[in-house]
């Protein structure tokens, strides 16, 4: 073979290159991804971790330094169990670099290395998926060096080795034999390396999205299995000495598909796992946790397989509507963070009510809620738009928080589907209900722009009253001024909390006792009846079922039917609302003749 170099531009440009090819081929990974479990999200994992190589990678002075911006960059914008195995092979790539032109057998060397690797990583590898590939790549760089002219001519010889690899994984795994495709991450590994072949012939191809035929209908993936686990469960952490194998050691104990990718500096862990707020438990004692993500398994199983709807409805986790009816309807709820102790928890998943009850009281620095991560907020609807043309988002009042902005901006980027994105101008139970009505219409088959009229009309028919035994969680969380806190303190103020129709907080009327507030609010509930029906209405409670269960009583007696439901209220309300307090949420209904 001729003897040729591989200098810093072009590993760079090939890095870029197969980046783009990836991205390019984001919906179609999706649709055939049925393994580990057929949540279709193997092309947006693997386009996240492409789009952050593209964004924030650059080519420096020297390979190393190129290498080490692209793995940052890697590591940073890995998702989901392919993209965190793909992050460790980019790694080894760049432990092995040690000089800026690398002769072919370097070259070989170094991607060998990569593989190995990358599955270090896995703790319990799988052939047939994408270290298969990765493998098959480096073997045949080896095997066909000697025989080929030129580094093109032996990308070219190797690539055709790897292509007949990638067909084999169809008969490796039982699920892609049954269902007649390949490894969707095998796919997407193969997509890359055709960067280097391109960077070879000088070509600079752009990002053009290839998609095929819906090809759901011919999948065979009737349910998740009883064994898997439901949460896919991920953290960046950082450290100077960051210890791998003791990690590793303990997080296979609750939970499998466990890839651990990076270094002593920064790792990206992925585990599948029922109990995700054990696992950021346990790695916030080893470093500090940059970023989080947890996915529903579940939920993304049905959008894929089994979707009830062509419409999907969006909300955030302020909503409060119980676990039942957010399966029953998919409803795809998105977990908003509660920053406690410089440590993001996610609400309802990572951290529930009764675990922050107990700690509320002792935090020196009392929590903050944030705001949803743009990039994990792009990641979610990049991989719902794959399957839904339609979708419509109900977040919390956009006077309460920033949480409607950001899904509108997030949305933004998918012109080419319908998404409207709603502000309900409540939160809580009356958001919850809000959510459930939209949902019982989704499945009463209203059309799309028949439905957001709907919602629209329907938030101004909504309502929310909460009665609050202190005022001292709302000064705390900065909802009530502390000079109002104090005065409410001295004169043992119980007020009724409500939102008014430009869906800000407000006082809705005040009384000096429980009984007085239940009484205002029981008088508001029974004059809505004089002229109105109640459509619905739920209760809800901060580690309050005594005061909900005496509320359930007299508003059956009232209205003349049980609520929809009664459950305990979302972390980030509680933060302001406080334990002890309970309130009704209702949709008004027909006017009575």
């Amino acid at each position: 073979m001729q003897s040729m170099t591989l200098n810093n531009t072009f590993l760079y440009n090939s890095f870029i290159i197969g980046a783009k090819n990836v991205i390019s081929e984001k919906n179609n990974l999706n649709k055939i991804n049925v393994f580990p479990v057929a949540d279709g999200d193997t092309g947006t994992n693997l386009a996240s971790l492409m789009n952050s190589i593209i964004e924030k990678s650059s080519l420096k002075e020297t390979s190393s330094e190129t290498m080490q911006s692209i793995v940052d960059a890697a590591i940073e914008g890995a998702r989901g169990n392919s993209g965190i195995i793909f992050a460790s092979y980019i790694n080894g790539f760049y432990e092995s670099i040690h000089k800026d032109e690398l002769t072919i057998e370097e070259y070989i060397e170094i991607v060998t290395n990569a593989y190995n690797e990358a599955y270090k990583s896995i703790y319990e590898p799988v052939e047939g998926t994408m270290i298969t590939v990765m493998r098959a790549w480096a073997n045949a760089l080896s095997s066909l060096k000697d025989a080929s002219h030129s580094a093109l001519d032996l990308f070219v010889k190797a690539y055709d080795v790897v292509l007949i690899e990638l067909k084999k994984t169809t008969e490796m795994l039982a699920v892609l034999k049954e269902n007649k495709v390949v490894d969707a991450g095998a796919k997407g590994f193969v997509h890359f390396i055709e960067g280097f072949i391109k960077s070879l012939k000088g070509e600079q191809p752009t990002i053009e999205f290839h998609d095929i035929p819906d090809i759901s209908e011919e999948l065979h993936i009737d349910k998740l299995e009883d064994s898997q686990y439901r949460y896919c469960t991920e953290a960046l952490i950082s450290a100077n000495d960051l210890d791998q194998n003791q990690i590793k050691g303990h997080l296979k104990t609750i939970g499998d598909s466990l890839v651990i990718a990076g270094n002593k500096r920064r790792l990206r862990v992925h585990i599948h796992t029922d109990f995700p707020e054990q696992v950021f438990q346990y790695l916030s004692t080893h470093g500090s946790i940059l970023e989080q993500k947890v996915d529903d398994m579940v939920r993304q199983f049905e959008m894929v397989n089994h979707k009830k709807y062509d419409i999907a409805l969006v909300t955030d986790s302020i909503a409060d509507l119980p676990k039942s009816l957010v399966d029953q309807y998919q409803i795809h709820q998105y977990p908003l963070g509660l920053m406690i102790d410089d440590t993001t928890y996610y609400d309802k998943l990572t951290i529930q009510s009764a675990d922050f009850y107990q700690m509320m009281d002792s935090l020196k620095v009392y929590p903050t809620s944030s705001q949803p991560n743009p990039k994990s907020l792009a990641n979610f609807f990049s991989q719902l738009t794959t399957y839904y043309d339609k979708i419509i988002v109900l977040t919390v009042s956009s006077k309460m928080s920033g949480t409607y902005q950001t899904f509108v901006d997030a949305t933004s980027k998918f012109a080419d589907k319908n998404i409207t994105v709603i502000d309900s101008l409540q939160n809580s139970g009356a958001e919850g209900l809000l959510v459930l009505k939209a949902a019982q219409a989704i499945e009463a088959g209203m059309p799309y722009d028949e439905l957001v009229n709907y919602i629209n009309d329907l938030k101004k028919e909504s309502k929310i009253l909460v009665s609050v035994q202190t005022l001292k969680y709302m000064v705390k969380g900065g909802r009530v001024k502390k000079v109002t806190g104090l005065i409410g303190k001295i004169l043992n103020l119980k007020p009724v909390i409500s939102i008014d129709e430009k869906g800000e907080g407000i006082i809705f009327d005040k009384g000096f006792s429980i009984k007085t507030s239940n009484k205002k609010i029981f008088n508001h509930i029974e004059s809505v009846l004089k002229n109105n029906e109640i459509d619905s209405y739920a209760i809800v409670h901060a580690n309050a079922q005594d005061r909900a269960d005496e509320y359930k009583q007299v508003y059956k007696d009232l209205i003349g039917k049980d609520p929809e439901y009664i459950m305990d209220i979302s972390s980030i309300v509680a933060l302001s609302a406080g334990i002890g307090t309970v309130a009704i949420a209702y949709v008004k209904g027909a006017k009575k003749v």
